[in-house]
């Protein structure tokens, strides 16, 4: 079975893919910055899948040097990693100009420039091995510009996005997969003062069940769940913005 390296990986969607991949008996290299929570996580799969391996460590992902260190000394562990999923991610933001730079920079720097270095160290794993599946967790938000205090947070996942794409393009026809998840509206830590608000909301478990089937296929992009969101990712492409605001 494979072996799966997902960052942050101590709560929400990464800690429940980590059960949710060793169940299906992928080993595991899990990162995050919070290592009890991690050493929790492992103890509760190891209870569970007694034959997966775990192994984990700490990182901040903001740290470009740490991050090559964490991916290098997976692969070491392992002898190669076939999957890297770039999971963490920040949710703060404010709209521009209200004197919030600090929090809308935080939310750039982990969520496009820290992926980035999570993809160079995930990539160069994979070039050497000339194989690898590496998996992007975007977000619907990334179809279209959003307001207020989506507006930077929107911004990179575009960019997270094209930059899966781009490799994609690259990789054509080479044994290097590349995966951009899309993902809606799932329940997590990141978003648990806002899901009696919003429509759409799945639990935790349903959303990755869907992130997990995606990526076990290596779909080149998936909107997850599937439903409403594959329907609407046109519409929140294309649709004016006007009549966009009246709908979201």
């Amino acid at each position: 079975m494979p072996t799966t390296l997902i960052t942050g990986a101590s709560s929400g969607l990464g800690a429940e893919l980590a059960r949710q991949l060793a169940a299906k008996g992928h080993d595991l290299a899990l990162c995050a910055r919070r290592t009890d929570r991690l050493d929790a996580l492992r103890t509760e799969i190891a209870a569970a899948h007694p034959d997966v391996r775990v192994e984990v460590r700490a990182l901040d992902v903001t740290d470009d040097d740490r991050v090559f260190e964490v991916v290098r000394a997976f692969r070491d562990d392992f002898g190669g990693l076939d999957r890297v999923v770039v999971n963490a991610g920040l949710g703060k933001g404010a709209p521009l100009g209200t004197g919030r730079h600090d929090a809308n920079r935080e939310t750039a720097m982990t969520n496009f420039v820290a992926a980035l270095a999570q993809a160079e160290a995930a990539m160069e794993v994979f070039r050497a091995q000339d194989r690898g599946h590496l998996v992007l967790v975007s977000s619907m938000s990334a179809m279209r510009g959003m307001p207020k205090s989506m507006t930077v947070y929107a911004a990179t996942k575009a960019a997270l996005s094209h930059l899966g794409e781009g490799l994609q393009y690259e990789l054509l026809g080479r044994p290097i997969k590349v995966t951009v998840l899309h993902c809606g509206y799932i329940a997590s830590e990141m978003n648990e003062s806002v899901q009696q608000q919003v429509r759409f909301m799945v639990s935790t478990e349903d959303g990755v069940r869907a992130m997990v089937d995606a990526i076990e296929k290596e779909k080149a992009q998936a909107y997850v769940p599937a439903l409403p969101w594959t329907a609407l990712a046109p519409v929140m492409r294309h649709t004016p913005l006007p009549l966009l605001k009246r709908l979201l």
